[in-house]
């Protein structure tokens, strides 16, 4: 899986880059099922955290979730994302 993070308008700090690879260890077990993600970090009047997925048998997803504080918009990213795996993973077992 190959994770690039970016940020605009902004520079991310080592501490929030760490952070969100901790949050991302939450996902371990969908690994073998992404491809790619591609995070975009924005600030202007609040952050946006934003992520194009792209799943293994070819299917693209773009997440988005925003919030005054970095890490908090970061947390319901990832309760975003999780739930995202989740949907796809049935949504194609169910095709099985």
């Amino acid at each position: 899986m190959n994770i690039d993070i970016k940020a605009v308008h902004f520079t991310l700090r080592d501490d929030a880059r760490e952070y969100l690879n901790r949050k991302l260890s939450r996902i371990h077990n969908a690994e073998n099922m992404l491809i790619d993600l591609l995070f975009t970090l924005t600030k202007d009047k609040d952050y946006a955290v934003e992520a194009t997925v792209n799943f293994r048998w070819g299917v693209s997803v773009h997440l988005k979730e925003t919030d005054f504080e970095l890490t908090a918009a970061i947390d319901k990213f990832i309760d975003k994302l999780d739930a995202k795996i989740i949907k796809e993973k049935e949504k194609v077992t169910n095709k099985r």
